[in-house]
């Protein structure tokens, strides 16, 4: 008989912090991919009204699954992550159920944060038992984000390109910069679930990572803008990303975010900002660049196809019909 594992909803300590990381990094060593992304992880310590977090765990109080239930977007988006010693017996079940019924309960206030929202669940990697458990709950994959990968070498990198006239390419200033690259991110990526809702508390958990690099943070701003370069809201932008303790040898860099300012899309900066990205992690000694893009991102999946990108592997949401 299949005996589902005690639940517990509500804020994490962080001990039970510490226990949801520890389970995330177990399944990735034995299936090969990140149960849970960047943003779940980062928001293990929030309590707030659009948030709820779901512990499964055994008897004696070892952490074998989790759910997060994110409603602060139009949709309720989820994360799930079963301890792979603990598949197959109704925890991954029950934590769908739990999470379904928190996303879709009716809301009163109709505010940011609260229920009645349809809910979409991720699988990292869209890997065989993810498909399996998704057709057996009777979901269907809605959303297809690619994750694509190519060669660097370090020894031939190239020089980081100029920037073309008109324009200055400079590093991206902590604090000051904060404000315009937030507003520009946000109408370039105006129709993306995720990153045209990212706000300053978003930002400044991101810049206090211990991988960030303001020197991989570039940002292409007009010479001719009122106020001067310096204070002008950038045309375009590119944020790399490296996580440190990586081996040399076999290292990712990352093209984390790049982004053209709608008024300036058409002018080639987003094949100009790929070099820069490229060229960047090359000479930081990264052997490989790795992206996340939309399966339906059409001109985002030219550039990098010219670019020399080709797909490493394929994150799904599901929904129900």
């Amino acid at each position: 008989m299949r005996i589902a594992a005690p639940i517990e909803i509500g804020p994490l300590d962080a001990d039970a912090q510490q226990a949801v990381r520890a389970l995330a990094a177990a399944t990735e060593s034995r299936d090969g991919v990140a149960p849970l992304s960047e943003q779940p992880l980062l928001n293990l310590g929030t309590d707030a009204e659009w948030i709820t977090h779901v512990v499964a765990h055994t008897k004696a109080g070892s952490t074998i699954g989790y759910v997060q239930v994110d409603r602060s977007g139009e949709t309720a988006s989820a994360e799930l992550v079963i301890h792979p010693e603990h598949r197959r017996n109704g925890h991954g079940r029950m934590l769908l159920k739990t999470a379904e019924r928190d996303a879709t309960l009716p809301s009163r206030s109709g505010e940011p944060g609260q229920h009645g929202k349809p809910l979409r669940v991720w699988a990292h990697g869209d890997l065989e038992p993810a498909r399996g458990f998704a057709r057996a709950a009777g979901l269907r994959a809605v959303r297809e984000l690619r994750f694509l990968a190519r060669p660097l070498d370090a020894a031939g990198a190239p020089r980081i390109p100029a920037a073309p006239a008109g324009y200055r390419l400079r590093a991206f200033r902590p604090v000051a910069d904060d404000a315009g690259w937030l507003r520009v991110n946000a109408r370039a990526f105006a129709t993306h679930p995720e990153q045209g809702r990212m706000t300053r508390d978003d930002l400044r958990a991101r810049l206090s990572e211990p991988w960030f690099d303001p020197e991989g943070f570039f940002l292409l701003v007009p010479e001719d803008a009122e106020g001067g370069p310096d204070d002008a809201d950038p045309a375009a932008f590119l944020w790399t990303k490296t996580e440190p303790g990586q081996p040399d040898g076999a290292r990712d860099g990352e093209i984390y975010v790049l982004g053209v300012e709608p008024g300036h899309q058409g002018e080639g900066l987003g094949r100009l900002m790929t070099e820069v990205g490229l060229a960047h992690l090359a000479r930081t000694g990264a052997t490989r660049a790795v992206l996340y893009v939309e399966g339906d991102n059409a001109p985002a999946l030219a550039t990098y196809e010219r670019a020399g990108f080709t797909r490493a592997a394929v994150h799904v949401q599901y929904a129900r019909p």
